[in-house]
């Protein structure tokens, strides 16, 4: 209230982390500041502030706590956390009630904003000379009120938002949202610790994780793969994609179903110890749109399509002659990748003229088809004369038509046919 900007920590241009970055109105932002403890944090800066609306009028910041009991995917080297001991722990410094992330929603509506909500993590951490802490701040407009859900567009997909997914609910029969998400590694970089990232929409992109495997989970290999599959296809839960970004939850023409790639292979229960083959390791998310018309002058974006498959790999145990060796001991962990990725492809926008209905169920008019052709008979006059543009070419020929008649009317014929007509009404 102060003239000041409202701020939130963001990423800059370079790579590095602004305490004091300016929120851009309707730019929704996730950002990740890593910094180096050398002490344990100050206390938590007043979130609760004033924020000018925009319309003449005050919100204020609504903040909401939420205690982070094991804060490792947040520490390089992850400390041990005790989030009701006492300020000493094992005889090292505790850091009580660290702030490891700040979400904020702002509603807006009519230009302004409605309301401004936080949710607050913080943890308790064990100090470490050198550790590195990695803060997450984001911000997300929603359009509308508090139980509002945020739009990706209006009507078409904005390039950045996140795809809309949902799916059929039987019982009711009205469709509810679903994530459409990859993988988002941190902390260790383990699939049993990673986030999940909503896919954005017009934003190819590649992510995954780890998995521990041992000698004893590649003894079963039909189990594994199935363990393997069900954690990819958890990443999209959804069956059904809005076709624009502002989806009408009532109507399912508004919707488009996600396809399956089926692939035509047999694996063998098991051929050798430690080997699997035919692994589900690499999702990828196709997603196919076009520009449906403009706005304003502002292409609008249309998922038409997506498509999901997986691709299969082999995996084995490699057996280690120094030091440790996981085919000696079988529950020695190896760790092995799975990804996830998506792409997007635009149709190309079509300037052929679509066909009447006439062209469709006349196909002996149909120039293309046929070499009589009876709309080009006055061929310069309609729009299949290329050779320059048609209101010319029409002034031409309506040009042309009025010398005939005035030629048909003026000449020898007409004055023959006058002069008859005369001599009898004498």
């Amino acid at each position: 209230m102060d003239d000041q900007y409202f701020t939130i920590p963001q990423m800059a241009v370079l790579g590095r982390c602004l305490e004091k970055a300016p929120v851009a109105f309707l730019q929704d932002f996730e950002a990740a500041c890593v910094s180096v403890l050398q002490e344990c944090p100050g206390p938590a800066a007043e979130l609760g502030v004033a924020v000018r609306d925009g319309l003449g009028g005050v919100v204020t910041v609504s903040v909401v706590d939420e205690v982070i009991t094991d804060p490792s995917s947040f520490l390089s080297n992850p400390a041990k956390v005790d989030s009701a001991g006492p300020a000493q722990a094992s005889g090292k410094q505790l850091c009580v009630s660290v702030v490891l992330a700040l979400s904020y929603t702002m509603y807006w509506k009519s230009n302004g904003l409605s309301a401004i909500s936080v949710t607050r993590r913080i943890g308790n951490v064990t100090f470490n000379p050198g550790v590195s802490l990695t803060n997450r701040y984001s911000a997300l407009f929603v359009n509308g009120n508090v139980t509002a859900q945020h739009n990706s567009g209006n009507p078409g997909y904005q390039v950045g938002r996140p795809v809309i997914g949902g799916f059929l609910d039987s019982t009711t029969g009205a469709i509810r949202r679903a994530p459409i998400s990859l993988w988002q590694a941190v902390g260790n970089g383990q699939c049993s610790t990673a986030d999940l990232r909503p896919v954005l929409y017009g934003l190819n992109s590649t992510s995954g994780c780890l998995v521990s495997v041992s000698l004893l989970n590649l003894t079963q290999c039909s189990q594994f793969r199935e363990t393997v599959w069900t954690a990819l296809a958890a990443l999209v839960p959804a069956t059904l994609v809005s076709r624009t970004g502002k989806p009408d939850f009532s109507t399912l023409a508004n919707w488009t179903r996600v396809t399956t790639v089926v692939q035509n292979s047999s694996q063998p229960a098991g051929v050798s110890s430690g080997v699997c083959s035919g692994v589900p390791t690499h999702l990828h998310i196709h997603i196919r749109s076009a520009i449906m018309g403009t706005v304003e002058g502002v292409p609008q974006n249309m998922i038409e399509a997506v498509e999901l498959s997986f691709k299969e790999t082999t995996w084995s145990v490699e057996c280690d002659t120094s030091g440790s060796n996981p085919c000696v001991t079988p529950d020695l962990m190896q760790s092995f990748s799975i990804t996830s990725s998506v792409t997007f492809t635009v149709a190309p926008i079509s300037l052929e003229v679509p066909k009447t209905r006439f062209r469709i169920n006349f196909t002996e008019f149909d120039c293309e088809r046929n070499d009589v052709c009876w709309p080009e008979l006055v061929f310069p006059l309609t729009t299949y004369y290329k050779g320059e543009p048609h209101s010319q070419a029409l002034a031409k020929g309506l040009i042309l038509v009025f010398f005939f008649i005035a030629a048909s009317v003026l000449g020898t014929p007409w004055r023959q046919i006058r002069q008859a007509w005369g001599s009898i009404q004498l």
